[in-house]
């Protein structure tokens, strides 16, 4: 095992910690906060009834936002150990690890807030956008706030524009890719409100992630 991937395992458990670590736990309230003002004014609901006949072209964000994470970190592990790229490899090791944080944390959240998914609502035409089962496994960790593919792209995305703070294009296409999931799933599988959820933390997580890697990449370019 090399120190990359050392630093890989290593650093997992310290990035979770840090994204909840001083001015990022801020981050967490205000999408705790933003959720709340969303629920209780009632747009998740006038956003559901507004973006209905758009859900079944978005769906593919809902296959796209499982695949991508687990393609992309693959891919650029291979085309920067082809091209000797050591950038495109700690570009694979951090969004992989944001892949594995985002979903820690969406699926703890889901687990105590217990909200449920869109789909009833869109079967019944029933508003539950104010409904949470708050407590433990109440609701599962699938379906409900914040969303998962939505917290996963953020920080994904995140990763890399922290990676590549020279290349507009690169960020560009992480920032579209992340608000094509985020926007595609809010209005196929979740509420408005989990979207935004998702995005601030995901976006909390990624940049922590990346980060952390960035440093690693520049003490590495010293030595």
């Amino acid at each position: 095992m090399n120190d990359l991937s050392r630093d890989f395992f290593f650093t997992l458990p310290i990035n979770i910690l840090r994204s909840f670590w001083g001015r990022n736990l801020l981050w967490h309230i205000f999408a705790i906060g933003a959720t709340f003002i969303i629920v209780r004014s009632g747009f998740d609901w006038l956003y559901f009834e507004e973006t209905r006949p758009f859900a079944r072209s978005l769906f593919p964000a809902v296959i796209l936002g499982w695949r991508v994470p687990v393609v992309f970190p693959i891919i650029a592990y291979i085309a920067g150990a082809v091209c000797k790229d050591q950038r495109a490899i700690y570009s694979a090791y951090s969004t992989a690890q944001g892949t594995i944080i985002g979903l820690i944390v969406a699926a703890t959240y889901k687990a105590f807030t217990g909200r449920p998914g869109l789909m009833h609502s869109r079967l019944t035409l029933i508003d539950t956008s104010r409904e949470f089962h708050f407590g433990f496994l109440r609701g599962g960790i699938f379906y409900g706030w914040p969303s998962s593919h939505t917290t996963v792209a953020f920080a994904m995305a995140a990763a890399v524009w922290a990676l590549y703070p020279n290349s507009r294009v690169t960020r560009c296409v992480a920032i579209l890719y992340a608000l094509y999931i985020g926007v595609g799933v809010s209005m196929a599988i979740h509420w408005f409100s989990d979207f935004v959820a998702g995005a601030i933390i995901g976006t909390v997580i990624g940049i922590t992630v990346g980060n952390a890697f960035r440093a690693r990449l520049l003490r590495s370019a010293r030595i």
